[in-house]
């Protein structure tokens, strides 16, 4: 079936189901008749003249874009913010009354879904938040707007998926490249096969991570903010690490690692090229956190090769720069953070979230791809005309290209540190890794990194079968695919 959306038909019989019996404190919510089935009141279509009502969910980092970005847009007021950490939403509540805006603060999630003045919700939360906090909004009758990656495990970004699809909520993934006129144009251009078949489609994320350092014990959490909500999902660990916010990002309980990060905007693009509308057959991954041992647990260093049958997908993660001392990064054919689709006549470069260049073998310039699209207004375009394919990210393309950061990681996890020999000899058989393997020796070279001393790992070679979005004959790789949720904030299985 169309894009994985095979599952979507099985639902006509469950519709009628209440969609706020999963959550805890929202069963008291009152309804409106529409015909079939109720729904809550704020799930009504509004119309053209109407504001969209939004409130914005975290926003002490990428949130702050939400913020500014709905602002932009004509017709959307925000009515209401929610983040954990007292002190970063006191400080924007001020903000806003000073403006004249008036919005109501929550700490709590569930507190702020039993507001009835709300229509839509925008998350920017940590990771580990992500796919919960949006099926609650969903299931309250609420159109969604969810930061990548969608989730922090396969699993529950399939059950996003089959929750806005159940509920017929509009899910926009905060994945902004995919609303770029110019690589729009670009790939299309490309996938006409103007530079012939695809030989690579090739993800680079060299971005600058130093070392968040070594504690010696657990770290006091700051007293603003509530740590039981902001732990949710996740298991309720000690903070282990000097900066509780955005360093959670380098650590597995609730975070995905560069992969899941920055990543997931360049393997989103690099999935799109390909025309892949599947998880990949095929899995496999070297790398380390190397160079520095600290709190952190995620790679700084990794490659990653999905091998689809278009065409290799392969991703490369450098947290470490050019060489030791120097504040510059690595850069491939003029890309630092970027895309370039490798084929038979040329290739096209994606180095940045509006523009492609196509050039030929002989690197001379053939052809510009340049502009772009508020996202978040396409958002809103997508709630007015409750069509979710108005969205130019719907949260199938979502779930599908933060899936394949979540499988590249468990590959690493499950790989062995192998000394360099062992490693080439493992992927001889594979050209494309081989040569992205010896630049990224290479890179850590001179940064006097010794594979010898401190390996990288060889990840498991792994098979996946893109219908069940389930590992082939491994039960460790098969449990990675979810993770045990801490009650009450149980990501629910949408049946």
């Amino acid at each position: 079936m169309k894009e994985m959306d095979r599952r979507s038909f099985l639902k006509s019989s469950l519709v009628a189901a209440s969609a706020l019996s999963a959550l805890p404190i929202l069963s008291g919510c009152s309804t409106q008749k529409t015909g079939a089935r109720a729904l809550p009141v704020n799930a009504r279509v509004r119309g053209a003249n109407e504001d969209i009502r939004i409130a914005i969910v975290g926003f002490n980092q990428r949130g702050q874009d939400h913020l500014a970005g709905f602002r932009n847009v004509k017709g959307v007021r925000i009515v209401a913010l929610c983040d954990v950490d007292s002190d970063v939403l006191n400080k924007e509540v001020k903000k806003f009354k000073g403006k004249g805006q008036d919005v109501t603060g929550y700490t709590d999630i569930r507190k702020l879904l039993e507001n009835q003045d709300i229509d839509a919700v925008s998350i920017a939360t940590p990771n580990h938040w992500h796919s919960l906090a949006a099926i609650w909004a969903i299931q309250s009758g609420r159109d969604v707007y969810v930061e990548k990656p969608v989730s922090h495990n396969v699993w529950e970004g399939r059950q996003l998926v089959e929750a806005a699809r159940l509920h017929n909520r509009i899910v926009q993934t905060g994945t902004q490249c995919r609303s770029s006129s110019g690589l729009k144009e670009g790939i299309e251009w490309v996938r006409a096969g103007n530079l012939g078949k695809i030989k690579v489609a090739r993800g680079l994320c060299y971005k600058r991570r130093p070392s968040i350092g070594k504690t010696t014990g657990p770290q006091p959490v700051p007293k603003s903010v509530d740590y039981n909500l902001w732990t949710g999902p996740a298991a309720m660990e000690p903070l282990r690490r000097a900066k509780l916010h955005y360093d959670w990002h380098w650590v597995w309980n609730t975070g995905n690692g560069d992969l899941g990060n920055q990543g997931i905007h360049q393997m989103d693009i690099a999935r799109w090229a390909l025309g892949e509308t599947a998880l990949s057959p095929r899995i496999m991954t070297i790398g380390g956190r190397l160079s520095y041992e600290d709190d952190g647990q995620t790679p700084n260093t990794l490659i990653v090769c999905h091998d689809y049958p278009t065409a290799p997908l392969i991703f490369e993660v450098r947290g470490l720069p050019s060489k030791e001392g120097s504040n510059k990064m690595d850069e491939y054919l003029g890309s630092r953070v970027g895309v370039v689709i490798h084929c038979e006549f040329g290739y096209l470069t994606i180095p940045s979230y509006t523009k492609a260049v196509a050039y030929d073998l002989k690197g001379r310039e053939l052809k510009t791809f340049e502009g772009e699209e508020s996202h978040y207004a396409n958002f809103i375009k997508g709630v007015r005309s409750r069509k979710y394919s108005d969205l130019n990210a719907d949260i199938l393309q979502g779930h599908l290209s933060s899936a394949l950061c979540h499988t590249g990681n468990i590959s690493h996890r499950l790989g062995k540190k192998m000394q360099p020999g062992a490693i080439h000899e493992a992927i001889k058989d594979n050209k494309e890794m081989c040569e992205t393997l010896a630049r990224m020796e290479e890179h850590l070279k001179v940064n006097n990194v010794d594979l010898a001393k401190t390996p990288a790992a060889l990840g498991a070679f792994l098979k996946m079968d893109g219908i069940t979005e389930r590992f082939t004959n491994n039960r460790q790789a098969n449990h990675l695919l979810t993770r045990e949720y801490r009650k009450p904030f149980v990501v629910p299985k949408i049946a």
